[in-house]
């Protein structure tokens, strides 16, 4: 069956996580990437956001508090996506994941992007990324869109975070 394509308006609004630990998971996406806390929910969610967006990201232990993440080889969550406006903003998510001590688990240019990988507290995938402008998309011959997957230069995507005012 071949259906009309979804209206292009449509946007992921949010991603809400089952974690075991709220305050541990507040650690690392308010404390370390910057996210904003919007509203708490009880002693067992709370609403995350950047920029005052009633929230991006759900955090809950409703069916999860003090749970293990699910084993390797079963269906669930890949990755969260997290999208930044510029490659300087993407550079500032990786000094603050350096002064954490936070590991990545990968680091890709995807010809249409570049991408920070890792997992929160809880073993959840994230992905910190950026956009390059459609403009710049790597196409085929025939004008497709030809992606790929190379590796990352972390020193020059340093060189690009806006200053700190330590």
């Amino acid at each position: 069956m071949i259906t009309a394509p979804i209206d292009p308006r449509v946007r992921i609004g949010h991603v809400h996580l089952k974690v075991a630990d709220l305050q541990r998971s507040l650690g690392f996406y308010r404390d370390v990437l910057g996210f904003q806390v919007m509203q708490g929910y009880g002693q067992d969610a709370v609403f995350i956001s950047a920029g005052g967006y009633h929230h991006h990201i759900g955090l809950n232990t409703w069916e999860s508090k003090g749970g293990s993440p699910p084993p390797p080889g079963t269906t669930g969550l890949y990755h969260v996506a997290i999208l930044y406006p510029t490659r300087a903003a993407l550079a500032d998510a990786l000094q603050r994941l350096r002064s954490a001590g936070l590991s990545l688990t990968g680091a890709a240019d995807h010809g249409v992007s570049e991408a920070l990988y890792l997992n929160d507290p809880d073993g959840n995938g994230v992905e910190l990324y950026w956009d390059r402008p459609e403009s710049q998309w790597p196409r085929s011959s025939d004008g497709k869109l030809a992606m790929f997957t190379r590796s990352l230069d972390l020193g020059d995507l340093l060189a690009q975070a806006l200053p700190t005012s330590d």
